[in-house]
């Protein structure tokens, strides 16, 4: 019998990236949820970067900040966020422009033939920008594991700062020195790779009401602020 050939599904990433003009920090990510490359959204989703209600990007920062944001699929929502990166000064580059899945889901292991795009690009459109937030670590296919694929084509070398969670380092782009941070990332898939970490354990061995949010607004505090 013939095999079925299974097809792929186009996962491409449905926002521009976003860079207030004098950005000093980059978020860089992968790819938002697929529901959110087809418009089908949950209650509770925002329609923009980050905005997908099992993510906690945007808990996190309501937290840190006490913006009161709305969360629900609205322009006044978007415009919060836009309002909050314009004010702070952040912008949010996912580093994907698109991929292929045999499997829908927000898997970074399960993206194919992946474009990525040319974040040293956006660093030279933006010179303001000092600091790289990477949603993630450097497993494969995460925003950092491609960052530095770049990095190597361009023959550019990145090196260690601190090698203690969040990880952190630093390369020269054209004379100017530019620091990156790899935070845990705000997926809820990443809730038990937290939990494993000694630092979570003691917190939570001190505080049992402590939970993966609260780990991650004391991490993402010292680099967002």
């Amino acid at each position: 019998m013939p095999t079925e050939i299974k097809s792929m599904f186009l996962h491409q990433h449905p926002y521009k990236p976003f860079i207030p003009r004098d950005a000093t920090k980059l978020i860089i990510g992968t790819l938002p949820p697929p529901r959110f490359t087809i418009g089908e959204f949950k209650p509770g989703d925002v329609d923009f970067c980050y905005g997908s209600r099992d993510g906690y990007l945007w808990q996190i920062i309501d937290r840190m900040f006490n913006l009161n944001l709305d969360f629900e699929t609205t322009t006044h929502a978007v415009q919060q966020r836009k309002d909050f990166l314009k004010s702070y000064k952040i912008g949010i580059c996912d580093i994907v422009e698109s991929a292929e899945r045999a499997n829908i889901d927000a898997s970074d292991l399960g993206m194919h033939n992946i474009v990525c795009r040319d974040i040293i690009h956006q660093l030279n459109e933006n010179p303001s920008i000092e600091t790289i937030l990477f949603m993630g670590g450097n497993s494969k296919n995460g925003p950092e594991y491609l960052f530095r694929k770049q990095l190597k084509i361009k023959q550019i070398k990145l090196s260690v700062v601190s090698s203690e969670v969040p990880r952190q380092h630093e390369f020269q782009l054209n004379g100017r020195n530019i620091q990156t941070v790899s935070l845990t990332s705000p997926s809820g898939a990443a809730n038990r790779a937290v939990g494993a970490i000694s630092e979570y354990k003691e917190l939570k061995k001190k505080h049992p009401n402590f939970n993966t949010i609260d780990f991650r607004v004391l991490q993402y505090k010292t680099y967002f602020k």
